[in-house]
């Protein structure tokens, strides 16, 4: 057990703890992807668990296959029967077994977000709505966040509490738009991302045998990034380790910064309530950075009220203090920014790729590329388009998909006139209607076309119809690759690229080829036993933010990118932009202690990104909306204990440099005085009343976990008040509770959605 030596002692404790609940409350830098890998080639090794009843859940397929790199050094090719995934590449692994339990194709297609929204576009505008009242990503935004509560449109629409907040914002068709985009994808045989999880749930609820099944070949389950589950994945997750109970949950509740995803911290706080008997072993030996980064993490974080209470600390050097820089303006910013950057390059020996500029939103990010570009710095920005949402790329894949499951109606709308064949919008209005007043498969209604569509039109949707089938042949017998290759050939689609000789379209027909060496790649990897062309598109489906790669960039470049999207990544030097009040807590986020809470902690990650230098900087002025706005320091300089802060930098030789603790304290005091100031004087002029509320007010209104919630207790609700629960029902897999309202009356509430206060 050699592996096991190079442990500390809570991770070795981490490692061995095999059986029962454990929870790894692991800080920033402090190993867990080590101690998560050890634990289950342990359980292999000295255990001899069999792989198969091993279920391992992370977030991205970066991480998982890393994880089993590390494994499979241990314990060799056996790491590879290990159910290792992320949580949507494991439930679509499932689903795809059990799909006829719930009425879909093995074959179903995954729509992505560009699918999603294209539907509910069509459905908006065949339903006659105004499209700007309907916009389309609150809708998906909406719909998406009712899946993740496990919330199903039948229930969406009988909700009371979703439909008096629909009509208050002039939106009361959503509930009929969700009905009609669930119907919509499952007549094509497509999930989108949440119906993974949705559904998922749906089968384990509705077909014991099938959670039996799951329940008894997983003895152990670990789950990584734990503060980042929803309450969906939670509820899977907690389902299929009842029977064993040995749940292993690994994370940072201190990095939690994905409330608008869905990420409910509460299953981190909780965890022990769900699992009395819990083991909970705390990694807090930092080794990625130095002292002195880690103790200012450590003084923002300690201002948190919510929290797992833990001291990370590290053996590392001390390190430099923690340069912060006020510049004149965002652009001067900027040229600060890269000329630091130069200087470091040059003094320091670092190369362009161990050097990263974060901020809180995409917008920052132009002062910052036009000082690196003037400097010749070469970068990249992760969060771009990425490769596979490439017009050309998504042109393919719409072929290939029609090939697996040619009802998928976003496939077919993409590639029933690409190349042009004289199949126009109505032709196509026509092969759907067709199909949905008469209860048909798309697949079939195209079949039989050639009935009512008349001329070019019905001779162009025959030749696509046969031209499908001769790829299906060829998917019947080929791999992924050489159905892929037919396919770009045979469809039209390389000829027009290749005979478009501008720049642009040399381009695209080198990204078309990019595209056929991921597909000859994927079937040359000695690892995908499943070589086919479904299996291609359900791994290119579930690529994460953090797998996007174009494999064609130059790999030594700075990296910009949002905090959000840095997560889990480090770097030796590490740029903070932006430290501004209004954008950094974003004034999005100061509604409520829970959210100004989220914020801190995204700046507690972007602090732990750095190794050894960490800069942070912030504007006196700052284009906003076109407009040039005044800026304050962030609240959160403040959060930084000032042992930790170098102010002998400025950006402008007309200002003094920052004082932490005595200016920027007494300058952000000042403002939020003269703030409250005004603000009680625009009160007093306009004479406006108090908005009524239930509590004291939405920023001091704190909802309790509702697991524990009794009838006879008295609750507070945001909007309709005080009540009484008069009922809990937990019939049909949803906790429900009837509350009798003072003023309002009988309320049923879906505890999983609604924010109640307890008051006992």
């Amino acid at each position: 057990m050699e592996y096991l030596s190079s442990l500390n002692e809570p991770q070795h404790e981490a490692v061995v703890t095999t059986e029962g609940p454990c929870m790894l409350i692991a800080g920033a830098g402090s190993g867990k992807t080590r101690v998560l890998t050890y634990r289950i080639a342990h359980l292999i090794r000295e255990h001899n668990v069999e792989p198969f009843q091993i279920l391992a859940l992370t977030f991205t397929n970066k991480a998982a296959r890393e994880m089993r790199e590390r494994i499979e050094e241990v314990v060799g090719n056996e790491a590879r029967n290990v159910w290792m995934g992320t949580f949507h590449s494991i439930f679509a692994r499932i689903l795809r077994f059990e799909s006829d339990k719930i009425g879909y194709p093995q074959n179903f297609t995954i729509y992505d977000t560009d699918d999603s929204k294209t539907l509910i576009r069509q459905i908006v505008k065949e339903m006659e709505l105004d499209d700007k009242q309907y916009k389309v990503n609150m809708v998906l935004s909406r719909i998406s966040s009712a899946k993740n509560r496990l919330m199903s449109w039948q229930q969406y629409q009988a909700d009371p509490i979703t439909q008096s907040d629909d009509e208050q914002a002039m939106r009361p068709k959503l509930g009929l738009i969700y009905q009609r985009y669930v119907e919509r994808c499952f007549l094509a045989g497509a999930m989108d991302f949440d119906d993974l999880l949705f559904n998922t749930n749906v089968l384990l609820r509705d077909h014991p045998d099938v959670l039996n099944k799951y329940q008894h070949r997983f003895r152990y389950v670990l789950v990584d990034e734990f503060q980042d589950t929803n309450i969906s994945q939670y509820l899977i997750t907690r389902k299929l380790s009842a029977v064993h109970r040995n749940i292993c949950v690994v994370g940072d509740d201190a990095q939690s910064i994905y409330a608008f995803r869905g990420a409910d911290i509460q299953n981190i706080l909780n965890f022990e309530k769900d699992f009395p008997e819990t083991k909970v072993i705390k990694l807090e030996q930092n080794y990625r950075s130095t002292q002195n980064i880690v103790n200012a993490a450590n003084s923002v974080i300690y201002k948190n009220k919510g929290q797992l209470q833990k001291n990370v600390w590290t053996q590392n050097a001390p390190g430099a203090k923690i340069p912060l820089v006020r510049a004149n303006s965002d652009a001067e910013e900027g040229k600060l920014v890269a000329n630091s950057i130069f200087e470091a390059k040059a003094s320091d020996g670092l190369k362009n790729a161990e050097i990263a500029v974060l901020y809180r939103t995409n917008s920052q990010s132009r002062s910052i590329e036009e000082a690196l570009r003037k400097n010749n710095i070469k970068y990249k920005i992760v969060g771009g388009l990425s490769f596979y949402q490439r017009k050309e790329i998504k042109d393919l894949l719409a072929y290939l998909r029609m090939i697996v499951n040619p009802d998928d109606e976003q496939a077919f709308r993409r590639c029933i006139n690409l190349p042009k064949r004289g199949i126009g919008p109505g032709s196509v209005d026509k092969i759907l209607v067709n199909a949905f007043d008469n209860g048909k498969r798309l697949w079939d209604s195209l079949q039989e076309a050639g009935t009512f569509l008349k001329g070019k039109a019905g001779s162009s949707v025959e030749n696509f119809v046969t031209l499908i089938k001769r790829c299906q042949m060829e998917n019947t017998r080929k791999d992924a690759f050489e159905v892929a290759n037919f396919t770009a050939k045979n469809s039209g689609l390389l000829k027009e690229l290749y005979e478009d000789k501008t720049i642009e379209g040399l381009s695209r027909y080198e990204n078309v080829q990019e595209l056929l060496n991921a597909v000859k790649e994927f079937t040359d990897n000695p690892e995908n036993e499943d070589k086919s062309l479904n299996a291609f598109l359900q791994d290119v489906a579930l690529v994460t933010d953090m797998d996007n790669k174009d494999k064609k960039e130059d790999k030594d470049t700075v990296t910009l990118m949002t905090i959000h999207m840095s997560k889990g990544l480090e770097f030796r030097y590490v740029y903070l932009v932006g430290m501004e009040e209004d954008l950094f807590p974003s004034q999005m986020m100061l509604s409520s202690r829970e959210d100004l809470e989220e914020e801190r902690r995204l700046f507690y990650v972007a602090i732990t990104r750095a190794k050894e230098r960490l800069h942070l900087s912030y504007a006196s002025t700052r284009y906003r909306f076109g407009n040039i706005r005044n800026c304050e320091p962030s609240r959160f300089l403040n959060d930084i204990d000032s042992e930790y802060i170098d102010i002998s930098k400025s950006g402008s030789k007309r200002q003094p440099a920052v004082r932490m603790g005595s200016y920027t304290g007494q300058f952000v005091r000042s403002m939020r005085e003269d703030g409250k100031r005004q603000r009680a004087q625009e009160v007093h002029v306009k004479k406006k009343p108090p908005v009524r509320s239930a509590s004291s007010g939405a920023a001091d209104f704190k909802a309790d976990d509702t697991t524990h919630l009794q009838e006879g207790m008295k609750v507070e609700h945001q909007k309709f008040g005080i009540g009484s629960v008069r009922k809990i029902d937990e019939s049909g897999g949803n906790r429900k509770a009837v509350v009798d309202f003072d003023g309002t009356g009988e309320k049923t509430l879906l505890l999983s959605f609604a924010k109640l206060k307890i008051h006992g």
